[in-house]
């Protein structure tokens, strides 16, 4: 009996241990999703905190992304296959893999509001 529990654990893979003493806590099924701390994690890198920009990537809060000029199926589209560079030269965007349309509904949602307390309409 102790040899096969063992083995059961054993074949444990990471994914099935139990989260560590830092791990964040499981989101509740329907819970909304934080957009910023999504945008942090997946796009700051390249357009900066609060999506100002940086020497890597453009600023989303730029009257170029209003919703009228780039509407939010071109977020969509831009994290799924990538966008070539068109209005600034920072060189092609990448696709961004592992992000869900329901984590970039949050981020694009995040990234409207905060055009919208700039003014950008």
């Amino acid at each position: 009996m102790a040899l096969g529990l063992a083995l059961g654990l054993a074949a444990c893979s990471k994914a099935d241990a139990p989260p560590g003493p830092d791990a964040a806590p499981p989101r509740p099924a329907g819970a909304p999703l934080d957009g910023a701390a999504l945008f942090n994690t997946h796009c700051a890198r390249c357009h900066g905190a609060s999506a100002r920009g940086t020497p890597q990537g453009p600023p989303l809060v730029d009257p170029i992304y209003r919703p009228g000029h780039h509407p939010d199926a071109s977020f969509y589209r831009a994290v799924a296959q990538g966008v070539r560079a068109h209005h600034w030269r920072f060189g092609d965007m990448p696709r961004v893999g592992g992000v869900t349309n329901a984590e970039v509904t949050a981020i694009i949602a995040y990234v409207r509001g905060l055009q919208e307390q700039a003014g950008i309409r």
